[in-house]
Parts: structure tokens; sequence; C-alpha cells
């Protein structure tokens, strides 16, 4: 019998259709995860955020956009770009209420999301920071890359 993958599962779900609550989506983001990670939450994510990256790899940046609506992350727009960063907008009433209510509430799983991503498209090594802009209710995820750092 062969095993089915992640991805393999994943897809099944999609097929059937199936949404989450914003509350379980919640409960076990801003509850659950820090609970058992502690301290160490913000770190884990980003690496998490990257292992989502490697095992869902994008054939081109513009496709981040679908993928953050498909995964519930919210929508993702592109700022600005130059030759070394691209500077993205996330936004969602979900990302909203969570600036508003949460003291501190952190983005680093999309943030390195977007750094892997980046990395396997660009061939580089890139990392990304997130910046909660509290009153435009949105956070600004920043992704940097050297080319002359091949990854």
């Amino acid at each position: 019998m062969s095993e089915i993958t992640t991805e393999e599962q994943i897809t099944k779900v999609e097929e059937d259709s199936l949404t989450v609550p914003a509350y379980g989506y919640e409960l076990l983001r801003e509850i659950l995860i820090p609970d058992l990670l502690g301290r160490d939450t913000p770190d884990i994510l980003y690496w998490a955020g990257k292992r989502i990256a490697r095992t869902f790899p994008l054939e081109h940046l513009e496709e981040a956009a679908a993928y953050f609506e498909k995964a519930g992350w919210g929508h993702l727009e592109i700022v600005k770009a130059n030759k070394n960063e691209m500077e993205y907008a996330l936004s969602s009433p979900l990302i909203e209420k969570r600036l508003k209510e949460k003291g501190k509430c952190t983005f680093q799983l999309e943030a390195g999301y977007l750094a892997q991503q980046h990395e396997q498209i660009r061939e580089v090594v890139a990392e990304a920071f997130e910046d909660p802009k509290r009153r435009g209710k949105k956070i600004t995820i920043t992704v940097r890359w050297d080319s002359k750092d091949p990854a």
C-alpha cells in the first residue's frame, strides 16, 4: 500500500471544499501554538513558513497572493520592489481584528513563507521582516536578498 503525502491529503481536503471557522484558526495560532512554543514562537513560525514554502513551491512570485488567499492568511499585494528588496502589504478582517485586540501578535509564518519562495525562485538567500501597521490595519512584510549570495 502506498503512503499518501501531505500534499495529496491537503489536495483532497481542498477538493472537498471544507472551510475552517476563524475561531478555530485563531485558537490554534494565538493560544495553543504560543503556549506550546513559548518565547520561541516567532522563530519557529518563521521556519515553519519556510517549510510550507518548500512543500508547496510556487513557479512565480505572482502566485503568492493566490496562495495566501487559499491558506486564509489574507490579501497579499506588492507595494514596491527594487533590485534587492520587495515590500508586501498583508491585510484581512482577521488581521485587522488581531492587530486591534492582541497586544502582540506575530506574522512570522507568512514572512518565512515569502522568504523561502524568494529563495527558491530567485536562487539566492533571502530573509523577510514583518512590520505591523496598527493604524493602517495591515502588515508590511519586506523580503531582502543579495544577488551575490546564491542559495
